[in-house]
């Protein structure tokens, strides 16, 4: 008995760390996405034609795994599903992703990382907007939710508005010495600033739509129970969408469309395939069990990796400025997710209390009922003096 009391217990731990590992490997997935990503705009290509090709790799990678696993639960798609698919595919591949991109491509990857830890403080604002979160600024963890958006909010202004000195890591000081070389001419300089921060603003913009993307896909799980078939709908709908935003865009580069076997392929594949198809599907899944604050908590994970790795591939310059905003959002960002913990805790505790008084009124309920049916049944059986029945109608009609 004791193994499989032992072996039980392994299952029930591995059960619950597997939200915990499904975030943790997302973030792993994200940060190479960003290097590869990084490396491919350097090169030139178009983020517009970047986001076509990459939702057209996930919709390819993840439509037979919908079709065959999938065929016998699938629910119907009603007028309103499909408005939440299209908006879903909209917020996700064409909005969030354009301009996630676009500030990739005007910053640098750890940057954009440390911008999207925004995500939790506007999906806790956007879940607050449509209900789906509470707040009553008279407990703790109400104040602790809504201190850590102010904290997130102004680190990602601080972000934006100030570089600062670059900060010079032990293992990189040779490399940026060697990179940075003579130092930027001042109109250079003011040029660089204009972009980093349009750079800033389209990161917020995107990390705006990611949030209500999240908030949606919740609201359409409940509807649409089909995770699979989900992601592959939202990957093709926003494929159809990007292809509409691309030749809009790149009408005068029909170049831009040309991909060979080189970074840029890598690039729209690993995105289309690791980020797109199996972290939608997988966030889905996290998302429906724990909530959309839960599966943007581990963002600061994907931060520290692609700063590590950004630092050793990309020598990539870290300011100041960035650094104190960051650590600025991820506070913030615990702030927010020890107030959602909290909460959480409280509602299970109410619960497991509610349960037994519950039970407890039931049976009570179920006890005067066959005590009124059994004196319904002696009164039946035994012999009634009529005017006692012309009493009791008496007092009825009164």
């Amino acid at each position: 008995m004791e193994p499989q009391i032992g072996h039980g217990k392994c299952n029930q731990i591995f059960r619950s760390c597997k939200p915990y590992l499904a975030m943790i490997s997302l973030q792993f997935g994200y940060a190479g996405m960003n290097i590869i990503t990084k490396l491919s705009l350097n090169h030139g290509m178009s983020h517009y034609v970047l986001v076509v090709y990459r939702h057209a790799f996930a919709a390819l990678s993840i439509a037979p795994f919908a079709l065959i696993l999938e065929r016998k639960v699938r629910p119907k798609i009603t007028f309103t599903i499909f408005l939440q698919i299209f908006t879903l595919g909209l917020l996700g591949p064409v909005i969030d992703q354009n301009f996630y991109y676009a500030g990739l491509k005007f910053t640098s990857p750890t940057f954009s990382c440390a911008m999207s830890n925004m995500l939790p403080a506007m999906t806790f604002i956007m879940a607050v907007i449509f209900r789906m979160e509470k707040i009553d600024l008279r407990k703790v963890i109400y104040q602790a939710k809504l201190i850590g958006t102010l904290v997130t909010v102004a680190g990602a202004m601080l972000m934006t508005l100030y570089k600062g000195p670059i900060v010079e890591l032990f293992w990189t000081k040779h490399v940026l010495a060697a990179a940075n070389g003579p130092p930027p001419a001042s109109a250079a300089s003011v040029a660089a600033d204009k972009e980093w921060v349009k750079g800033c603003i389209c990161l917020i913009i995107a990390t705006l739509a990611w949030a209500s993307l999240f908030v949606l896909q919740a609201a359409t799980l409940k509807k649409y129970s089909a995770q699979l078939s989900l992601t592959t709908l939202v990957c093709f709908m926003g494929t159809l969408q990007a292809i509409v935003v691309t030749l809009v865009m790149e009408k005068r580069n029909a170049s831009a469309w040309r991909i060979g076997w080189d970074m840029n392929l890598l690039a729209a594949a690993y995105a289309g395939i690791v980020t797109s198809s199996i972290a939608y599907y997988v966030q889905g899944l996290v998302i429906q069990k724990k909530g959309p604050v839960f599966a943007s908590a581990f963002s600061p994970l994907m931060m520290i990796i692609v700063a590590i790795m950004g630092s050793f591939i990309l020598a990539e310059k870290i300011y100041l400025g960035g650094v104190i905003g960051a650590f600025l959002i991820v506070g913030g960002l615990y702030s927010v997710l020890w107030g959602k913990y909290r909460e959480s805790k409280e509602k299970k505790e109410k619960e497991a209390m509610t349960l037994p008084m519950a039970m407890k009124s039931e049976a009570t309920k179920a006890v005067e009922g066959e005590e009124v049916e059994m004196k319904k049944k002696e009164s039946s059986s035994s012999s009634v003096d009529p005017s006692a029945i012309a009493v009791m109608q008496s007092v009825n009609g009164a």
